[in-house]
Parts: structure tokens; C-alpha cells; sequence
């Protein structure tokens, strides 16, 4: 992995939670997209009824510090999703963030790397170029290359400043929303060095196609997925498949489908028992002594 060196942090207060650093995880332009001009931008989008930000060119990371009287030790990257075409800020990324910080759980939000939104509405361009889906994942193939560089980064950074984070190297874990379950999968099936490989992960409503399903696991990663049986995308049975993946490996592995819920409930609140999916992998985390 290409050597990384943060160059500036930004402090900004965030309600009873300490602060949230903005962290840029390469000093020059991200290595193999040096020749991308699009300038990352934030929206609120009416399709997905929550903050968006899209046109990410340079990965970065923001850090919600655990609340120092609960903090025991772990840290969670969090992925969002959008289809590689924005990512779901709020409801996938900073709303958990806060929850586990408040918990006692160092978070960090990952912003990583996306396609280029040619219009302000990356949603409904996202939902335009999936109706030929053959084609969006021939577009979207080398971003999530990409994107899973850039959580093994953030996950490199993380562990070397472990002690500045005051987290333990070894209670690291990784949770993805949609597109950003594929993103964090990459760290936990491809990763080639020990410094990027979590130590737990969580995959939401995720989709990940034959090359993942495929993948060797490597070495015991307990696994935690959830979904719901209505997911628009129909991404459900992945989750099952993603499920019977661990399971035929003899891993650790928890899966719950919620009958109603829709794709990329996240954080929301729909008056149905998936609002609560949290609160269960709260206690998954709880079981495997990480909270």
C-alpha cells in the first residue's frame, strides 16, 4: 500500500460528543486518479430525504472521539453508501458515528472516493445510469478498487495513531452501508498486509458480487449483516449469501432480515421494528466484548 501522511486537521465541536476532526488521508492527489478535476460537494437530496455529499476526489476521514468516561478501546470505520455515486452522510455515516462515540467507541466516517456527478442531483443520476446495470458496474469496477484503498488507508492511519485515538490496535472494526459494505469487504477479503485487515465488520443491506462471494476469508473476523426482505435493489438474498459465506467457513456470524424496511434505512426511523437494528448490533458488539 502507498504511504500515507495526513496533512491538516480541522476541529469542529459536535454536540456532547469532544470534537470532529476532518483528516485528509493523502498530502497530494489520491494515487491513480491525480488527473480528476471534480470538487467535492454536499446536498440534500430529495430522492434518498437526507444529506448526500458527492464528487469525492480526495478520500478523507472525519473522527468522532469516544466519550473518554465509556471509552473502552474500539474504533469502527464507517462506509457509506450512494452507489458509488455520492454517500449518505448523515443516515449512514455521522448519525452512527455519534451513537458510538456516545458508547464509548471511537468513529471514524469515511469518505471515499466516488464517480464523477456531471449534474447537483447524484441520487437521481445514480438511479438513471443503474437502469443498464451491466454497464454501471463496468463503471463502478475500478471505483471500488479504489474505495477499498482508501478504507485500508483510513484503517492503516487508525492503528498507527492508536494511542493518540486512545483505541487498541487490536479492537478495530468496519461497518458498511450498501456500496459501502463492498468498500469495507475489500479491507476484510483483500487486504495484503496486517495493518489494514479489521478485526471485526458489518455489512448493511450490502450487495457484494462473485469476486467477494469467492474470496478466501482470512483467519477468524466475526461478521455481523442485516437487511430488509422488501430492499428495492432486491440486495437481500447477497446478505444471505454473504451469511452462508462465513458460515460454510466455520466463522463467527450473525444475520438478521427484517421483514420491512426498504434499501438504506440506515439510521432513519420508519415507525418499524428495523429503526431498532442498531440496538441489535449494539449487542452483537456487546457479545463479542468490543462495546
Amino acid at each position: 500500500m502507498k504511504k500515507f501522511i495526513i496533512a491538516s486537521v480541522f476541529l469542529i465541536g459536535i454536540n456532547n460528543i469532544q470534537a470532529q476532526k476532518s483528516i485528509p488521508l493523502y498530502t497530494v492527489k489520491a494515487p491513480g486518479t491525480e488527473s480528476w478535476k471534480q470538487k467535492e460537494a454536499q446536498t440534500y437530496s430529495d430522492l434518498f430525504k437526507t444529506e448526500v455529499v458527492y464528487n469525492v476526489a480526495q478520500p478523507s476521514i472525519l473522527v468522532f472521539e469516544a466519550d473518554k468516561v465509556k471509552a473502552n478501546g474500539t474504533a469502527i470505520v464507517i462506509a457509506p453508501g450512494g452507489g458509488f455515486q455520492s454517500l449518505s452522510i448523515n443516515r449512514e455515516g455521522i448519525d452512527l458515528a455519534k451513537k458510538l462515540a456516545e458508547n464509548g467507541i471511537t468513529a471514524i466516517v469515511l469518505k471515499y472516493r466516488l464517480l464523477e456527478t456531471k449534474s447537483n442531483d447524484p441520487a437521481r443520476e445514480m438511479m438513471e445510469n443503474i437502469k443498464d446495470r451491466k454497464a454501471f458496474d463496468a463503471k463502478t469496477a475500478p471505483i471500488k478498487v479504489m474505495a477499498g484503498e482508501d478504507i485500508k488507508t483510513a484503517i492503516s492511519y487508525v492503528r498507527a495513531h492508536a494511542k493518540e485515538l486512545n483505541i487498541q490496535t487490536d479492537k478495530l472494526g468496519v461497518i458498511g452501508f450498501s456500496a459501502g459494505a463492498s468498500v469495507i469487504l475489500e479491507s476484510v477479503l483483500h487486504s495484503k498486509e496486517a495493518s489494514t485487515l479489521p478485526n471485526f465488520a458489518a455489512s448493511i443491506y450490502g450487495g457484494p458480487n462473485e469476486d467477494i462471494l469467492n474470496s478466501k476469508i482470512p483467519g477468524s473476523i466475526p461478521m455481523f449483516i442485516c437487511a430488509a426482505t422488501d430492499d428495492q435493489l432486491k440486495l437481500a438474498p447477497k446478505s444471505i449469501q454473504l451469511y452462508n459465506k462465513w458460515l460454510d467457513a466455520g466463522q463467527p456470524v450473525e444475520l438478521h432480515i427484517y421483514e420491512k424496511g426498504g434499501h438504506g434505512f440506515g439510521m432513519g426511523i420508519q415507525n418499524l421494528p428495523v429503526d431498532k437494528w442498531s440496538d441489535v448490533y449494539f449487542d452483537w458488539l456487546k457479545f463479542h466484548k468490543f462495546l
